[in-house]
């Protein structure tokens, strides 16, 4: 699948990392698509809510459907996420992607996102290749 048909076929983002400062990337980028119609799912510990959207502290608590999970935390973070993200894809039966945005490579997490049938993106920023495809 490509970048242009995970836009069209996946409207649920949950964002790993999603900060409150509304200057960072990862706040803006996830404010974007869901200025394009994406539902936003913010993944934060350390907060309630991000852009009056409620927040979760772990992909498991969110009760309601995932297609992308896109994540901004560390390449060294970003194999914990996946890991997570596998064991809710198990649990849950959804997780059809996860993307890491620009200047995030974790080799290991993309090898266990795909052996579990997880279309894996990563180093590219999620903005800039829906403007570039859109």
């Amino acid at each position: 699948m490509n970048i242009t048909e995970i836009f069209d076929n996946y409207k649920s983002i949950a964002v790993v990392g999603m900060s409150k400062n509304a200057t960072k990337p990862s706040n803006s980028v996830p404010v974007f698509m869901k200025n394009q119609g994406y539902n936003i799912i913010p993944v934060n510990p350390s907060a309630d809510e991000i852009e009056g959207m409620k927040c979760w502290s772990a992909l498991a608590d969110v009760p309601e459907k995932i297609d992308i999970v896109n994540v901004f935390r560390p390449s060294d973070a970003a194999l914990e996420v996946v890991k997570e993200a596998v064991q809710r894809k198990i649990s849950n039966g959804d997780i059809s992607a996860i993307w890491l945005q620009e200047g995030i490579i974790n080799d290991e997490a993309k090898a266990l996102a795909e052996a579990n049938s997880i279309e894996f993106i990563q180093n590219k920023c999620m903005y800039k290749e829906y403007v570039n495809v859109k």
